[in-house]
């Protein structure tokens, strides 16, 4: 008889098999996490803008709730007529009119907001940046400013003029409506 030949049978792990993914399946995980990132982006910036437009809509304080910043510019007689005095502090020049009237004009240009000097010798105001020129009233002489001085309004108690500086009011041209009388 003839001997069987005895065939050893290997014995294998019943391990899973990994196996190793494939370029494709690769490009599909990248694409799937990149996919996941973006809308997540999107999402934060849609909260963003989202809560962007709501803060602007909602960010509006009353008008009636704005407290008046009440600056004393000092008593009437101390101001001659046809002169201008800086309150730089207050932001403001304070100028008593030949009329013996007071404006109160902002010290900001109308053309691009460049800060204004006034030259005494040719009663006017200069502005350094774009040589606009303004008359002692706050009406513009020479563009390129659009508009006259924006001004403040003032209120004289007790021969002591008072000036609100916390109210800039916008104007097109002067207006006699403007001036604050002693």
């Amino acid at each position: 008889m003839k001997k069987k030949k005895q065939i050893k049978k290997k014995n294998f792990n019943k391990e899973k098999v990994v196996e190793e993914p494939t370029p494709e399946s690769r490009l599909e995980n990248r694409r799937s996490f990149l996919k996941k990132v973006w809308k997540g982006f999107g999402i934060i910036a849609s909260v963003e803008v989202t809560a962007v437009f709501f803060g602007f809509l909602f960010s509006g304080k009353k008008e009636e709730s704005k407290p008046k910043q009440i600056f004393e510019a000092g008593n009437v007689n101390s101001f001659q007529p046809n002169t201008v005095t800086a309150f730089r502090g207050g932001r403001f020049f304070l100028a008593r009119l030949e009329d013996g009237g007071f404006m109160a004009l902002s010290l900001r240009c109308t053309h691009l907001g460049c800060s204004i000097n006034w030259e005494d010798g040719k009663k006017r105001f200069v502005c350094p940046c774009h040589s606009s020129v303004f008359a002692i009233n706050g009406n513009v002489e020479n563009p390129p400013a659009p508009t006259a001085l924006d001004y403040f309004p003032i209120k004289i108690e007790n021969g002591i003029v008072k000036v609100d500086i916390g109210t800039k009011l916008k104007r097109n041209r002067f207006n006699k409506s403007q001036v604050e009388y002693a």
